[in-house]
């Protein structure tokens, strides 16, 4: 159901955990943004040059997590959890006041910012949407990596997954999820996942001081390490669907098109988002009535669309 207006939380949020890299506690809250403000994050231990917006151009790296930095060099790590649940829960706006230089990683999914986002609720604003209406098809290859999107009649953001691995219990995972329509349970509650192998090499390179089975699947050879096991059978593929939510809300906008994606994470993520944004010619910023206006003029038959102001 595509919202007309643009919408932040009602009252401010609070969280605290532990950061997955950097191994310390950190406390986080969300407080209600103002109308075209979008998402700023806002490192509270720094009392000047704090302010960091969520945007695709002040990503400074996506090696195992996103990554933003402001323009004087002042960084804030490990949003796209966060900034999933944001998505889903159709918030445009909000000031998110982070006392160090992680946001906490929680159980490893969105599991917690979506039910703290539930609590509270969402609040509608004076001004409207805009969405970014996908015209032609725009793809990036990279090796066996490769993201694409292309025109869809439905006005939503539709996304087809393929993960592929050696190891067994992960293995050829697919999925499709079309985020206007579809129960998006499994999404939110699938959690960052790694190999035990690579556990030693990972901290070689001084992250996930902060991981453990309380935040993360970890899979040894042919079995799970976390009591209980898998949340859903295809929770590996459906976390990395997660992430790419979190990864598109950078791109300031609500994105409607069909993605495909086949070994995507973070670092293609952003590269395919400095394309699309560049790709004028293959994209058109509109709101709600516009979209109303396009699809009726293709057909003399009259077309219902979801809408919710």
């Amino acid at each position: 159901m595509l919202k007309t207006f643009q919408y932040t939380i009602k009252a401010p949020i609070n969280f605290e955990g532990i950061g997955l890299h950097t191994g310390k506690n950190s406390n986080v809250r969300i407080l209600p943004g103002e109308a075209d403000q979008g998402i700023i994050f806002k490192r509270t231990d720094l009392k000047e040059k704090n302010l960091i917006p969520a945007n695709f151009n002040n990503v400074c790296s996506a090696k195992l997590c996103t990554t933003l930095q402001n323009e004087f060099g002042v960084k804030i790590s490990t949003v796209e959890h966060l900034l999933a649940a944001l998505y889903i829960s159709e918030i445009d706006n909000a000031v998110i006041e982070v006392s160090n230089q992680e946001v906490p990683i929680m159980d490893g999914s969105a599991k917690d910012f979506l039910n703290s986002i539930e609590k509270v609720g969402i609040k509608k604003l004076s001004k409207k949407r805009k969405y970014l209406k996908v015209l032609d098809k725009i793809e990036i290859k990279d090796g066996g990596r490769n993201i694409s999107i292309e025109p869809v009649d439905a006005s939503s953001l539709q996304v087809d997954f393929q993960l592929n691995y050696e190891n067994k219990i992960i293995g050829n995972q697919k999925n499709s999820i079309d985020f206007q329509s579809d129960d998006l349970d499994d999404i939110i509650h699938s959690r960052t996942f790694c190999l035990y192998e690579d556990i030693e090499k990972i901290k070689k390179l001084g992250l996930a001081k902060g991981g453990s089975l309380d935040n993360a699947i970890v899979v040894d050879q042919n079995r799970v390490l976390n009591n209980g096991g898998l949340r859903n059978e295809k929770e590996f593929v459906n976390h990395k669907i997660l992430d790419l939510a979190g990864d598109f809300l950078l791109s300031g906008f609500r994105v409607l098109g069909k993605v495909n994606c086949q070994q995507g994470g973070h670092e293609l993520s952003n590269m395919f988002l400095r394309k699309l944004l560049k790709s004028k010619s293959s994209i058109s910023i509109i709101e709600v009535e516009n979209i109303l206006i396009a699809k009726k003029s293709r057909s003399n038959q009259p077309i219902k669309i979801a809408v919710n102001a």
